[in-house]
């Protein structure tokens, strides 16, 4: 693709040190776009990861109430969730168990924004002494009212989208019949005297 939208600045510009500095422009442009695109199964983890969070918050915080310590709690999460986030939990999971820092292993979580929230929510709770559950809690409301308001975003997005190609279809229409006529005959009446 990227070799492709350099030839059609060559193309464009001909083969003149313009069209050669277009060309070239083009390639490093097209180059850099497609490295700063994410893959679509990466933004399908994503979002999934986001998705997940919520519950396998609310899943830890019930198991920490029910007087399981953490290890048993994230464990319970995530075989319940299973998925990209219950690969990261097992992870969490087997360096706590291996006797890792709990900041040290929750912080593997932060590289990544979905589980970012997660991450930060339990080294401080480790760090500070504060309960877990009651943060959990927090975190599992927090991420869903996120996601409601993403989702009614995304729907408001819809609906303009949907009227943008109507109003492309539309508009010319409009001023064909509409416009055109009433210009074109206020012409002939101004020429006409």
């Amino acid at each position: 693709m990227a070799s492709g939208v350099a030839l059609l600045g060559i193309l464009i510009f001909g083969t003149s040190v313009t069209g050669v500095l277009a060309g070239g422009v083009a390639f490093g442009g097209a180059i850099l776009i497609l490295r700063a695109r994410r893959a679509p199964e990466s933004r399908q983890e994503t979002a999934q990861l986001g998705d997940d969070l919520p519950l396998a918050a609310d899943l830890m915080a019930a198991c920490l109430r029910a007087g399981q310590p953490m290890t048993s709690a994230v464990e319970a999460a995530a075989a319940a969730i299973g998925g990209p986030l219950g690969d990261r939990l097992s992870w969490v999971n087997g360096q706590l168990r291996l006797g890792a820092a709990p900041d040290y292993a929750w912080s593997w979580l932060l590289r990544e924004d979905a589980t970012a929230q997660l991450a930060r929510t339990m080294i401080r709770a480790a760090t500070t002494g504060s309960p877990v559950a009651e943060a959990l809690t927090r975190l599992a409301d927090d991420a869903t009212a996120a996601a409601r308001a993403a989702a009614s975003a995304a729907a408001r997005r819809v609906g303009v989208q949907a009227v943008a190609p109507l109003g492309l279809c539309f508009l010319p229409a409009f001023v064909c019949l509409g416009i055109v006529p009433v210009i074109a005959g206020l012409a002939a009446q101004v020429l006409t005297f």
